[in-house]
């Protein structure tokens, strides 16, 4: 029960964490154009 007191904090630190990234990615730029970037892996040089 005790593992808990340890758990429990360390998860929604995880979890902030994993939100503080997404969030980074997206005001940089990471998910503008998306479609683009699938295409061009399709095209030759």
């Amino acid at each position: 029960m005790d593992i808990l007191f340890v758990l429990v904090p360390l998860s929604v630190l995880l979890v902030l964490l994993i939100i503080a990234g997404l969030w980074w990615a997206v005001e940089r730029g990471q998910f503008d154009d998306v479609e683009q970037e699938g295409a061009r892996i399709l095209q030759g040089d």
